[in-house]
């Protein structure tokens, strides 16, 4: 699958650096190979504001000698390169072996052999050339350029593809590839006292080019609809902060969760390996299996396997299948995200295949799964949520946000603030950020969409580590309405 012209194939490099760890002592070894292509165009106002692509290929061997992780990396592709990178991940683990507090421990993993995996998609976005893209865009910017309420149009396309090759001194040899895509559309209203600005709400995906002609997204209806929501927001009133009910959009929640869910939930924090850089978690784990995250009917799950997910894999950077599994249940905190060596601490059985490294040159580390809040049983639609509502407000997509190392307390503001009356939307706010504690703000969780609202969100652009790492990963959910939650006014000075 991974080809890169005028090099040795990944076989034969692969054998090179796994014959020179195991004759030079190491107990595991584990060869990559990965090439990792990126693409963006960004117009304003019609005109090409930027063009860029990048592309980097490498490859490393990460070994366990004398109870210590070792790590190499090289971009020199020769098969005497790869068993000298080999023996440099060697000497790391030896220095490391000196200093380290515990041996690593890895969980058990069935071997799976030799295996291809590829995220299927209908048409390759990379083989769109610059002009295309760019007239496609052009195309978007003209559907609102006649609007007298928009004053500026920005828009982008980006796109990305992972090609690897994993291999291990157990037998394994596993070729994947995955392709994302992502798209945006911002009007802006600039006046005497300010600008506004309204952005379409569709998460990138794993998909080609497809999803940008309507595979997945009602980009037209969407875009059409951009300066109607825009103006009603320049002419809405500010909002009165206090206690509201909440209707909150997948578009929206989806970011919710990934801060308050799915970093909270990665073991490595919750064990305190990040605490020098990203942060811990207050979901400790004496609280496994008895502590209340939130309402009964919240149902959250980890997996690499969702169709069009951005972190859907068919196996991790260590050789783990993916799979799916319960983080928290029936309101209850029950599992988390691991990787082989974290999930070894607390005795677990299997990794649930959360290693993932963003370049051949950085290592593996423990990366977040698509975690999804699960819809409710009931077959209700969003509308049926906001009638269900005498005074609140429907929230919908992300924008800013805000939360504490812990992953405890938090802030979060949208695209656009829907006023709810007597179950009717009656025009928007403005000002908007809502604000709570992760278990106060899921318990106050009183109803769910059912699958027809369910939609998978995301971000490109998940950091962890040190070296920082950037991941993208993708968060389902369907929408959800909350009662009584804290809504500040951003504009509000006094309350500052």
């Amino acid at each position: 699958m991974i080809h890169i012209p005028n090099t040795p194939t990944p076989e034969l490099l692969s054998s090179a650096a796994l014959e020179a760890a195991a004759s030079n002592g190491a107990t595991v070894a584990q060869f990559r190979l990965a090439k990792h292509d990126m693409r963006g165009v960004s117009l304003r106002d019609g005109d090409v504001e930027n063009i860029g692509s990048e592309s980097n290929v490498a490859l490393s061997v990460r070994v366990v000698h004398s109870g210590a992780w070792g790590f190499a990396a090289t971009t020199e592709l020769t098969v005497q390169s790869a068993a000298s990178t080999a023996f440099r991940a060697i000497q790391v683990a030896k220095i490391s072996a000196q200093v380290a507090a515990d041996e690593v421990a890895l969980a058990d993993e069935p071997i799976h052999g030799k295996k291809s995996w590829t995220l299927p998609i209908e048409i390759d976005a990379f083989e769109k050339t610059d002009s295309e893209i760019i007239d496609f865009l052009q195309n978007w910017n003209h559907k609102i350029s006649g609007s007298s309420i928009v004053s500026h149009i920005e828009s982008n396309i980006g796109m990305g593809r992972d090609q690897t090759f994993y291999s291990d001194l157990l037998g394994n040899e596993i070729s994947q590839q995955r392709d994302r895509i992502s798209a945006a559309l911002t009007a802006v209203h600039v006046s005497d006292s300010g600008f506004e600005d309204m952005r379409t709400c569709a998460p990138p995906a794993g998909r080609g080019w497809e999803y940008l002609t309507g595979t997945g997204w009602d980009w037209e209806t969407e875009i059409d609809r951009l300066p109607e929501y825009l103006d009603e927001k320049v002419k809405s009133p500010s909002v009165k902060p206090g206690a509201w009910d909440l209707v909150i959009d997948p578009t929206n929640l989806w970011l919710t969760i990934h801060e308050s869910i799915g970093h909270a939930t990665e073991l490595d924090r919750a064990l305190g390996y990040e605490a020098n850089y990203a942060g811990t978690s207050f979901a400790t784990i004496d609280k496994l299996n008895k502590f209340k995250y939130g309402s009964p009917i919240m149902n959250v799950t980890g997996d690499r396997t969702s169709d069009h997910g951005l972190s859907t894999v068919g196996y991790d950077d260590e050789g783990v299948a993916a799979q799916k599994w319960d983080l928290i249940k029936d309101g209850i905190l029950v599992g988390y995200q691991t990787d082989r060596s974290i999930a070894s601490k607390i005795t677990m059985e299997r990794s649930n295949g959360c290693a993932f490294a963003d370049s051949a040159l950085h290592s593996p580390i423990q990366r977040m799964p698509n975690v999804s809040l699960q819809p409710g049983t009931e077959a209700l639609t969003t509308k049926d949520l906001i009638s269900n509502v005498e005074s609140g407000i429907y929230v919908v997509g992300d924008k800013s946000w805000s939360i504490d190392m812990q992953r405890f307390n938090f802030q979060f503001t949208g695209q656009r603030f829907h006023e709810i009356k007597n179950g009717e939307i009656v025009g928007q706010l403005k000002d908007v950020a809502y604000q709570s504690k992760t278990p106060d703000f899921w318990a106050a969780m009183r109803q769910l969409g059912g699958p027809s609202t369910y939609l998978l969100g995301g971000a490109l652009n998940c950091g962890k580590g040190q070296p920082g790492q950037v991941a993208p990963v993708s968060h389902g959910c369907p929408s959800a309405t909350f009662t009584k939650i804290n809504v500040l006014n951003t504009r509000d000075e006094s309350a500052k």
